[in-house]
């Protein structure tokens, strides 16, 4: 779905960023510089809560008297309901303080167009397998402080299931909440399994933590761009075929979901 050029209109993507992660922040450039080389906005900038720019500086970067914030997080919660209303003042889906407008879009991650991202990335890391012989499992962090938290990847299980993609079983596994992605062999009844992390960059939990509770590796190692990955797909364990894929925040297509949620709030918002 494209947009029409809004050229006297900034986008804002909100990421979470990390300080102890030098690939945290990667996808977020790379899908501002996607959509900054479209012209369709004015200016595109980022900014972070864990990260410079922080949120609090990023009116100090912008010129433009309307700004579009897209929160470039996979799901509804503490981060997106709380704390960038709280960093960016805002008060609602649009907020007029300081000379700017501001309209404050829904998180990339609940976005329907999801759902082919996550099919395509699937297809992608194990091409030659059948799908009816494959387990498709989404698996995120999970937590005990904010059920939306698990809402977006249950949403997107419910999705590719209705989808007709044929994989002969679909279901969520989380880190740190049943069911427990430590337990895949057991979540699938099938030869095949292929692993899509919901997350949107390849940090901590994608690229060091969840390899070590598949199975894959020993240890928690460096970060990506430190060591040559384990993207050595297919790994055979537990008498299965594990295929495991980066984040899929790290899929360049993003860029166009976080232009579908523009769409969508002109049409939810200004519409009205």
């Amino acid at each position: 779905m494209s947009i029409a050029p809004k050229p006297h209109s900034a986008l804002l993507i909100v990421g979470h960023g990390s300080t102890q992660n030098p690939d945290s922040s990667t996808p977020y450039f790379e899908h501002a510089e996607e959509i900054r080389s479209r012209g369709l906005f004015a200016e595109v900038h980022c900014c972070f809560w864990k990260e410079e720019p922080s949120m609090r500086d990023a009116i100090h970067l912008i010129d433009s008297d309307e700004v579009y914030v897209v929160p470039d997080f996979i799901s509804e919660g503490y981060f997106t309901q709380e704390v960038i209303p709280r960093e960016l003042r805002l008060t609602g889906p649009t907020t007029v303080r300081d000379g700017k407008t501001f309209h404050y879009c829904l998180p990339v991650g609940i976005h329907p167009s999801m759902t082919g991202l996550l099919l395509a990335r699937a297809r992608e890391v194990a091409p030659d397998v059948d799908p009816s012989a494959t387990t498709l499992i989404i698996t995120g962090h999970g937590t005990g402080l904010n059920q939306n938290s698990t809402k977006a990847i249950r949403d997107q299980v419910e999705h590719i299931l209705k989808s007709g993609a044929g994989y002969a079983a679909v279901c969520d596994a989380y880190m740190e909440e049943q069911p427990f992605i430590a337990e895949w062999d057991k979540l699938s009844p099938t030869p095949n399994v292929v692993v899509v992390p919901f997350f949107i960059s390849d940090g901590l939990h994608s690229y060091q933590d969840i390899p070590v509770l598949l199975g894959i590796e020993p240890d928690v190692g460096p970060a990506a761009s430190q060591r040559e990955v384990f993207r050595h797909n297919p790994h055979h364990l537990r008498d299965k075929q594990l295929f495991y894929s980066s984040a899929i925040g790290t899929e360049l297509h993003i860029a166009d979901v976080i232009l579908d949620q523009v769409h969508d709030f002109d049409q939810n918002h200004k519409g009205a």
